[in-house]
């Protein structure tokens, strides 16, 4: 019986353990230097996108990108490659050149893998989308978290609208 209750608490523990060093914790940053005058930025987006999720890994929001950073994705973006079988990822929907949206939060994920800054965003044309709050990640130039210096949306993807 001491057998059995000590296989029990072992397995707690490294049940314990396993669940500690996957975990993700999340902070919103947004009143934070340098990032109090991202919330609220629009772009438009300069090159049509997918609306994607991982299978192996659950994020937040539906994130977006072509293949140009997520090498999985088909090559070209179409619409008929909505809910396709891809390996690895579910294509949700498309963005397309000319689509509006705006910077709402910026969100900093840390776990063993790292500290990442991701900009959560809003379409535009929100009515009328099916997934219309986006997690930018897979956009970002994040070169300058190095420096301390917040991450940018790449230029390739997406513009600002307006005034700066």
């Amino acid at each position: 019986m001491k057998w059995l209750l000590a296989l029990v608490v072992a397995a707690l523990l490294l049940a314990f353990v396993h669940f500690e060093r996957q975990s993700v914790k999340t902070t919103y940053v947004n009143g934070l230097t340098p990032y109090t005058n991202l919330p609220g930025r629009e772009f438009i987006l300069e090159r049509d996108c997918y609306i994607f999720k991982f299978k192996a890994r659950d994020s937040s929001w539906p994130l977006f990108a072509s293949q140009v950073t997520v090498p999985e994705l088909p090559a070209d973006v179409k619409d008929s490659n909505v809910g396709a079988d891809v390996p690895d990822i579910r294509i949700l929907d498309v963005l397309h050149v000319g689509d509006l949206f705006r910077i709402v939060s910026v969100r900093r994920d840390e776990s063993r893998a790292g500290t990442f800054i991701t900009f959560e965003v809003l379409l535009a044309d929100e009515s009328s989308r099916k997934y219309p709050r986006l997690d930018a990640y897979w956009i970002m130039d994040h070169s300058p978290e190095k420096n301390g210096a917040a991450p940018e949306i790449m230029t390739a993807y997406a513009v600002p609208r307006g005034r700066e």
